[in-house]
């Protein structure tokens, strides 16, 4: 076949004879199949295309789609899977993904916040929200978009609340694209399709029936969803195309081909590094809230990415987040991190009571390694004797807001993730000199004392 034949090839995105698993008459089914036109007629390669769905009937949809990446996810957190997936492929990738967000208007509801944030950031994600009206997988409950009047699992004389105007929140969150559209209707997959192909965050509501719960409760059929729409008072087709404001992405404006720009931060280029860490390395660091635990975990994973590193960060701590412990994992390696879990950590450093009551509780000391090193600070009064341990006054040398941070750049140093000297440049950056100046200190003396390898 020739090269200009290519284009008219149809790709596939939804599997071969796929089988529809919702209920007969569900507008899911529609909405899938004008989904894969509406993907069709844009020719986007497969591989290009990120499906993100919620939890729910329509979350089912994952299984059906063979060639695109799907990632299905908690209920209501679809829209933040899908803005954190477009923000990493615009500014870190090629900006050739296209993220669409599968949600029911159960999630829409639980995951407001992260449409309006989505909208206000305005990035490359295009959300179908099909709305049937109640919460069709757990009983057919009624949802903040149920009609006035509707009668569901939960509302069985009828829904006296009246229902939001999801399309009017969205609009006014400053949203570029905006519609909203019957399942039923010959023209969604045009509306889809230019949904996707704008570079803004866009939305459409798809007004659908759920055929278990709403059709037979409220007697309607497909026809009656216009009726509806017009009853309360929801627009239906374009509400918002505004093409003047610019995605969140074109806020990292390159000055050059070596650095980016964002709100003053400067982001150094990557250059292809020698790699000192050969393998990846899992520290956990269990300290007290309000300590900078965490804090100081982000700035040290921040160098390891400057030095080409893939890392990966995941934090713990209590719901008072004040009082208690903190602890943060870190996972550091030459090579991507596909398995961000760490199973045995290779270093586990404990900065104080609070820490070590949450590394018993958390398991883990049972799982320590034959090679783990575990550092503990010498004034936690507790009885443990490892092969590796070492006992070293690190609140005494560092004070307790910075323990983290000092003993993150002695592991720093001691593994040649960084220099002591770009290590101490980032955390004046991020925490001010009186940080920097009481790092070095703590750092120097324990060095003196030959406690820093």
């Amino acid at each position: 076949m020739s090269q200009a034949n290519l284009h008219i090839v149809r790709e596939t995105y939804l599997r071969e004879k796929p089988v529809f698993p919702f209920c007969k008459g569900c507008g899911h089914t529609l909405v899938l199949r004008k989904l894969d036109e509406a993907l069709d007629a844009l020719q986007i390669p497969p591989r290009d295309v990120a499906l993100v769905t919620d939890i729910g009937c329509i979350g089912l949809a994952d299984a059906l789609f063979a060639t695109i990446h799907t990632v299905h996810t908690t209920h209501g957190r679809s829209t933040a899977f899908a803005t954190g997936i477009a923000l990493a492929d615009s500014v870190l990738a090629e900006r050739r993904l296209k993220t669409i967000v599968l949600i029911g208007d159960g999630g829409a509801m639980i995951g407001l916040q992260h449409l309006v944030h989505a909208a206000m950031l305005n990035v490359d994600v295009t959300v179908l929200v099909c709305n049937n009206f109640v919460y069709g997988m757990t009983g057919g409950q009624g949802s903040s978009l149920t009609p006035e009047g509707f009668i569901t699992a939960t509302t069985p004389n009828g829904n006296v609340v009246p229902p939001i105007d999801l399309c009017g929140i969205l609009k006014n969150s400053h949203a570029p694209f905006v519609a909203r559209a019957l399942a039923t209707d010959r023209s969604l997959t045009e509306t889809i399709r230019e949904a996707i192909a704008t570079p803004n965050f866009a939305l459409i509501e798809i007004l659908e029936l759920c055929t278990e719960y709403a059709s037979r409760r409220n007697r309607l059929g497909g026809s009656d969803l216009r009726d509806l729409a017009e009853q309360n008072g929801w627009q239906l087709g374009q509400i918002v195309k505004r093409t003047d404001r610019q995605p969140y992405f074109s806020r990292m404006v390159p000055t050059n081909g070596q650095e980016h720009r964002w709100e003053g931060r400067r982001i150094e280029a990557i250059q292809p590094p020698t790699h000192a860490l050969r393998k990846t390395l899992g520290v956990v660091v269990a300290g007290s809230a309000g300590e900078r635990v965490q804090s100081s975990a982000a700035v040290f994973s921040e160098v390891a990415l400057g030095e080409g590193y893939s890392v990966t960060q995941k934090n713990d701590n209590p719901v008072t987040q004040g009082t208690g412990f903190s602890l943060s994992e870190i996972k550091i390696g030459p090579e991507p991190i596909l398995y961000t879990a760490i199973e045995h950590p290779d270093v586990l450093a404990i900065l104080s009571a609070d820490g070590w009551r949450e590394a018993v509780a958390a398991g883990w000391m049972e799982r320590l390694g034959s090679d783990s090193e575990v550092f503990l600070d010498e004034d936690i009064p507790v009885d443990f004797n490892g092969a590796h341990l070492k006992r070293l006054p690190l609140r005494r040398m560092f004070g307790a807001e910075w323990t983290a941070m000092g003993l993150l750049t002695m592991l720093g140093v001691k593994y040649r993730i960084a220099s002591f000297v770009d290590l101490l440049q980032a955390i004046r950056v991020a925490f001010g000199d009186r940080a920097a100046d009481a790092v070095k200190t703590g750092y120097d003396e324990l060095k003196k004392n030959e406690a820093v390898s």
